[in-house]
């Protein structure tokens, strides 16, 4: 099935692909937003946006709807569906999904970034049965239990603080012997008298039976013990979302899409913006900056 031809597709409903979808929006372009996940990517996951943007709501979850009800408003087509495959015919781009083909005169990666796993026995036994990556969505199921979250950076942070609302212990085990996040999430892990912290150690194993009971740790001097709990929460990082791009899309050692300093893939006519592109510095001001950049340069060119 073809369908009618848009200006511009944007692969992703994050921050940045809201945001560049809204920008191009005020032209007379056809633009449409492609998302196969909840709108907002990991931005919903986040409590209390930091940095703060001024005029914009507090919470990650808010921002997100808020910016999809303004594309809505501004005539942006919105296609809930995963994006298989992207590949070029006769100078239109066909965003593929499993409903059939989209054609576009130019296309933006804003496909982000996920939480990447812990890889290890139990994981994906567990997954929706005490094995989360949303404190947010599921910490009220862990009311007065003890839970585990794995890392030690802003992600891991926070979400840690917002599960001591819920739980009765927090275990926050991290890799090293200090915080990469920020220092007043990690003075308010220390002031937190529900958080404890075990440094220096890694969580190789999540056991159970019908649901989570436990997890093994791992500690740098050969130490292995297991320690009680009903979840496990990682944050230790995040890998791009890349799989659907075409093989000869220059990507980075991480697999992170490289672009010029114009925001341009190897391939002409396909840009790549937010956490999914080499480069990215990683706050939400820097994803609606690469998106409006981006933007301009694409009017000018399809004008």
């Amino acid at each position: 099935m073809s369908q009618t031809p848009y200006d511009v597709i944007v692969i992703g409903e994050g921050v940045s692909g809201l945001t560049a979808a809204r920008e191009l929006a005020v032209s007379t372009l056809k633009i449409a937003t492609i998302e196969g996940q909840l709108f907002g990517g990991l931005v919903i996951n986040v409590n209390e946006l930091e940095p703060p943007i001024e005029g914009r709501p507090a919470s990650g979850a808010e921002l997100a709807a808020e910016m999809m009800q303004a594309n809505a408003e501004a005539g942006v087509t919105s296609i809930q569906e995963p994006v298989t495959a992207l590949r070029q015919t006769d100078g239109i781009y066909e965003v593929v999904t499993d409903s059939g083909v989209h054609r576009t005169r130019h296309v933006v990666v804003a496909s982000g970034a996920r939480l990447k796993k812990l890889g290890v026995p139990g994981e994906a036994d567990y997954e929706g049965r005490g094995v989360s990556q949303c404190a947010d969505c599921d910490g009220p199921m862990y009311q007065n239990e003890e839970v585990i979250v794995v890392g030690g950076g802003d992600s891991a942070l926070q979400e840690a603080l917002v599960l001591a609302r819920y739980c009765r212990r927090v275990h926050l085990v991290h890799r090293r012997n200090q915080f990469r996040g920020a220092q007043h999430f990690a003075d308010q892990i220390k002031g937190n008298d529900k958080i404890s912290v075990t440094w220096n150690a890694t969580v190789d194993a999540i056991l159970g039976s019908q649901m989570v009971e436990k997890a093994r740790i791992k500690h740098t001097d050969g130490k292995v013990e297991e320690r009680a709990c009903a979840g496990v929460f990682a944050y230790i990082g995040l890998e791009p979302n890349a799989e659907f791009l075409p093989s000869n899309l220059q990507r980075d050692d991480g697999g992170y899409v490289r672009t010029n300093e114009n925001l341009e893939t190897s391939i002409p006519g396909i840009s790549a913006i937010g956490a999914v592109r080499s480069g990215y510095k990683g706050t939400l001001n820097d994803a609606m900056d690469e998106a409006r950049r981006a933007a301009q340069l694409i009017k000018g060119r399809l004008a």
